[in-house]
């Protein structure tokens, strides 16, 4: 029943009964009293959700309703007007920089996380001021002060951080650079690992399936990456990056202007761990050992005159992991029984572009088209275990953009292309294969400017091996009055499994592989295909004459076919696919509160109930924990008049306990019991700004020294049947303390 539920989407009326509409124009008056149109400025009205967004011309068109009587102008830069307005007659006003008033009074700040009660989509945007709340060194890392992304660890070797959202790993979201996907295939393993922090301008967060525009994979959620321009950025950022685990980053841009309409940027990141840390003794190293280096080199040209903006970018990546015994020498160790030891050798290129065209005479009218080419070559053995990957990847993706009769009307359509490569080892066995699809997309978003808005797409794919099929999304979100945001969603998802890509920690353990073997396209396995669908309601209110929110969402995957990873044979993991039942289900209830000037408090509670049909019955699935308190404060003082100012941060996550995989075939020795105990940190930030260029940093991550003591089993005999390292459910290192400097120069 659920799949067909898109297609009554297109029952929806096109245009619905007139409104009345206010209309005018929002200018900038500049010293030689000329007045120049302000594209972009916001346009709402008080204590609503009523907006709009003035178009090249500086015009804007907004719903009118006799009791609106305040409407807000804002833009970056500019004073923040109120114009009190008692009926429909054109307006026009002018906007005041802030540099040439002799007093500003800030009323409010920009939040660090902005939900939108405005959007059809369960999207949120992470600024670059919520990432600087912690160290924030990867995209990995860049979800600890975030309720919506669990962090944890895959294994107790690799050292790899693995997130989830709805309940569902990394492999289920789609992960995108600026809309290019960009962890997936070879990367999935590693790839969050791979984006530098201080390279990131936002992060956009979608939940539930997301746009049909970047593809058909995304099932549990999407996470756009948008990365700094060379045109905004500062001309010189450095920052810098110790930890008492000795581990060590610098990351340095370079940004300059090339004649009138091009700008160059060149990132540089180079990060590195030395030091062997066995805090509980078992003889095997806390974090790996690791050393990485990172260069982009990105060129955007902008002519605003005719509506054409372009970005050319440029990576490399060096990456260089090892693991394992304290006493493993690579030298003479590797491949053999003297010492446990594995070595991750990655090396990656890519280039990428994206041109976008806005007709000037039609600005809703508007082109865009992206190329994005990867090669990722993966060199890597585990213990006696080899696993090479090397893996050619080519995006491409036109997009057109339009209105229907107005502009509450709008589209999208496009085609996209896509070509992997894969060449794969593991051991003595090779899974080579060539996947590629073409596929065409169409999307229909109405908006009534008040309470309706709506996004419905469809696209339709022919892959190589998943053949001809079609995936429907729907997302509805309904203002019932103001500050308020009611939304539902419902979309299929259809992914092929890179089963050792993916899961390349089942290869620190002695586990044998099994692939129960279907005749199926993929390592003779089924591709993954699941609905998802969910439910949202955001509330903003005044509390005690602060702002406040409130917001709770509950979604539910289902999975029509899933490759099992099975771990309940403690000497096996078995690959196959399901048979019976499988869904995700989250709950998630967050408040949100301005307690004071200058702190905001962020609390949020989860439950998940996530059940697969095993071989052995159907059961929560492992290491996935059931309940999540998690609390967040942020507090900062002042600006003076010297720009100086500090700030303060604070996150608690405390998780439920969490199913072990079955041991009960193990030896008594080697045998856990049912559940983990449950695991509370404290991570904490102060930042001292002194300047507008220059800032100082001191943290602390896992504040109350909570460990894991015993993470492996049977670690004095890691080539014998009982060795894994997958039973991780908390922090192995404790209490790890860092600081660094930034510097600024525009």
């Amino acid at each position: 029943m659920l799949k067909y539920l898109w297609f009554f989407t297109f029952l929806i009326p096109l245009s619905l009964c007139s409104q009345e509409q206010l209309e005018g124009i929002i200018l900038e008056q500049n010293n030689s009293n000329e007045e120049m149109p302000l594209s972009g400025a916001n346009v709402y009205w008080q204590n609503t959700s009523v907006g709009s967004i003035t178009d090249l011309d500086g015009k804007f068109k907004i719903p009118y309703n006799r009791t609106y009587k305040f409407l807000i102008v804002s833009y970056v830069g500019f004073k923040t007007d109120t114009i009190e307005v008692s009926d429909s007659n054109f307006i026009k006003h002018f906007l005041k920089p802030t540099a040439n008033l002799d007093e500003v009074t800030v009323t409010s700040r920009k939040q660090a996380t902005q939900k939108s009660y405005l959007q059809a989509t369960n999207t949120f945007t992470v600024s670059s001021d919520e990432l600087l709340k912690a160290a924030c060194c990867n995209l990995s890392e860049s979800f600890e002060t975030n309720p919506s992304i669990d962090v944890n660890f895959s294994d107790a070797i690799s050292g790899t951080r693995q997130i989830k959202m709805l309940g569902l790993t990394t492999p289920y979201i789609l992960i995108a650079t600026e809309n290019i996907p960009a962890i997936r295939g070879a990367s999935q393993a590693y790839g969050l690992s791979f984006i530098p922090g201080t390279w990131i301008e936002s992060i956009q967060i979608t939940k539930g399936t997301g746009s049909v525009i970047n593809g058909f994979e995304s099932i549990a959620g999407q996470i756009n990456a948008e990365l700094q321009k060379p045109s905004t950025d500062y001309g010189l950022f450095v920052n810098t990056y110790a930890a008492t685990n000795e581990r060590f980053e610098l990351n340095t841009h370079l940004n300059t202007a090339v004649g009138d309409k091009w700008h160059t940027g060149l990132y540089l990141h180079g990060s590195m761990l030395d030091a062997k840390h066995d805090v509980n003794d078992d003889g095997f190293l806390d974090m790996p050992l690791y050393k990485q280096v990172n260069i982009l080199n990105r060129w955007q040209y902008t002519n605003a005159e005719k509506g054409v903006v372009s970005f050319i970018n440029l990576r490399y990546l060096n990456d260089r992991k090892q693991s394992g015994q304290t006493s493993f020498n690579p030298d003479t160790d590797k491949l053999t029984t003297n010492a446990w030891g594995s070595e991750i050798d990655t090396d990656r290129f890519e280039i990428s572009t994206k041109l976008g065209y806005v007709n000037p005479e039609l600005p809703f009218q508007s082109l865009g088209f992206q190329t994005a080419f990867s090669h990722h070559k993966q060199e890597s053995y585990f213990g006696l275990r080899v696993y090479d990957i090397e893996h050619n990847s080519f995006y491409s993706n036109l997009i057109y953009n339009s209105i229907i009769s107005d502009s509450r009307h709008k589209i999208k359509t496009g085609v996209n292309f896509t070509y992997d490569a894969f060449k794969e080892t593991v051991a003595d066995d090779n899974f080579d294969r060539i996947d590629n699809s073409v596929g065409g997309f169409f999307e229909y978003n109405y908006d009534d400017l008040e309470k309706l808005n709506l996004t419905a797409g469809v696209r339709v794919d022919q892959h190589n091996r998943l053949g001809l099929f079609v995936t429907p999304r729907l997302h509805v979100k309904y203002s019932p009055w103001g500050k308020s945001a009611l939304r539902g969603s419902i979309g299929r998802g259809k992914r092929i499994a890179n089963i050792f890509a993916e899961n390349q920690n089942l290869f620190a353990s002695s586990r044998q592989i099994n692939i129960f073997n279907t005749g199926g396209e993929i390592y003779g396995l089924d591709p993954e295909i699941a609905w998802n669908y969910g439910i949202s309601y955001l509330q903003g209110f005044n509390l005690f004459g602060r702002n406040a929110d409130v917001a709770v969402d509950f979604y539910r995957t289902d999975f029509q076919n899933q490759v099992v990873v099975d771990w309940e044979n403690p000497q096996e993991i078995n690959f196959y696919n399901l048979e019976g039942e499988s869904y995700a289900n989250s709950l998630q209830v967050e408040f949100n509160y301005n307690a004071f000037e200058g702190f905001d408090l962020r609390t949020a509670y989860k439950y998940y109930d996530v059940q697969t049909a095993f071989l052995s019955g159907k059961q929560q699935q492992a290491l996935v924990p059931q309940h999540r308190i998690f609390v967040n404060t942020a507090y900062e003082t002042p600006t003076n008049e010297k720009g100086a100012q500090w700030k303060f941060d604070a996150t608690f996550n405390w998780l439920g306990k969490q199913r072990f995989a079955s041991t009960e075939s193990s030896p008594v020795q080697f045998q856990l019991g049912e559940f983990s105990p449950t695991v509370g940190t404290l991570n904490t930030q102060i930042t001292k700004v002194f300047s507008p260029k220059f800032e100082l940093y001191i943290g602390a991550e896992n504040i109350t020294n909570v460990r894991q003591d015993n993470p492996i089993l049977s670690p004095d005999a890691p080539f014998g049947s009982n060795f894994d390292s997958n039973f991780v459910y908390g922090p192995i290192f404790g209490s790890m303390y860092y600081t660094g400097l930034r510097y600024k120069l525009n």
